[in-house]
């Protein structure tokens, strides 16, 4: 029995859910899975896994193994990379990610010059608006807008962003400026489903919150298309302040209700901060950190 591959096929069954889910994760049939969990168990004479036909549960002796597995996982997987010169020098593949326009605008340039410093590092840089999982996706390092909940990951705070309304000037022409929170339900709104709710928009009033509710005239997926419809004068939208930096400068659009405006929006790097860190990481995060941090402030309201 390999008991490294045991030990990742365990590891693998508690983080999918199910001996199913871990053989699809593995690309392996089930049949192989639940013959490799029950060998290891033979092997150490313990059961670890309370199964159902939906989910398993560790027992009290696979909490204690798994949280062994992990740590001797993680050596190996630390010793490989010192035998590969990962430690030692700055070289090897580096895989980010970022949300779209944030990544385009603020990430992509930080990038190029990176690999222009760095010519024995590779990047993968995908950007999207939903949440990639580090481990699952394999990801080394993660630009997050928002509270970061706690983990056992690391993050480098980068700075903050505001929650804006805006419009374009034609659409305040024809139908007025609002004053205070109150007079948006009067408004037509375009709504970004990734970023607030369809039907209410929140607010804060001498520090204390107010839920103000909407007419979403328009709901859509992504901030450029709400940006887009907001210029071209469909109502009002609410976005974060580094998207709309350009059109605001171009006077295509005109915020409002500045006054009112939730609390800033963090902006982090994210990593593993579990054992050393890659040289091709750590290399990264010194030349991007300050780079990025520059542009926020140069760049964002």
């Amino acid at each position: 029995m390999d008991r490294l591959d045991a030990m990742n096929v365990l590891l693998q069954v508690v983080e999918q859910g199910n001996l199913s889910a871990a053989g699809r994760k593995l690309g392996v049939p089930l049949t192989t899975i639940s013959r490799k969990i029950s060998d290891l168990e033979t092997h150490l004479g313990a059961r670890l896994l309370q199964r159902s036909n939906r989910h398993v549960t560790l027992t009290e002796a696979g909490l204690s193994y798994l949280a062994a597995c992990k740590r001797i996982l993680r050596d190996v997987a630390e010793a490989e990379l010192a035998a590969s010169g990962a430690f030692t020098t700055a070289r090897g593949e580096l895989t980010l990610t970022a949300p779209v326009v944030f990544g385009r605008l603020h990430v992509l340039p930080v990038v190029t010059a990176f690999l222009q410093a760095y010519p024995e590092i590779d990047i993968r840089l995908t950007l999207a608006d939903r949440l990639l999982h580090l481990q699952d996706d394999h990801v080394d390092v993660a630009v997050r807008i928002g509270a970061l909940p706690d983990s056992r990951l690391r993050a480098a705070r980068l700075g903050e962003v505001r929650r804006v309304v805006c419009a374009s000037p034609q659409y305040f022409a024809a139908n007025g400026l609002p004053l205070a929170p109150a007079e948006i339900s009067r408004h037509h709104c375009i709504t970004f489903i990734g970023l607030d709710h369809t039907d209410r928009w929140n607010f804060q009033t001498n520090g204390v919150e107010t839920t103000i509710p909407i007419r979403s005239r328009l709901a859509v997926n992504s901030a450029e298309a709400a940006i887009d419809a907001a210029v071209s004068g469909v109502g009002l939208t609410r976005v974060l302040s580094y998207q709309i930096a350009a059109a605001c400068g171009a006077g295509h659009l005109t915020t409002v209700l500045e006054a009112y405006e939730p609390p800033s929006v963090p902006i982090s790097l994210v990593f593993d901060g579990q054992g050393a860190l890659p040289l091709k990481l750590r290399a990264f995060l010194d030349f991007a950190s300050p780079r990025i941090r520059a542009r926020i402030v140069a760049h964002t309201g």
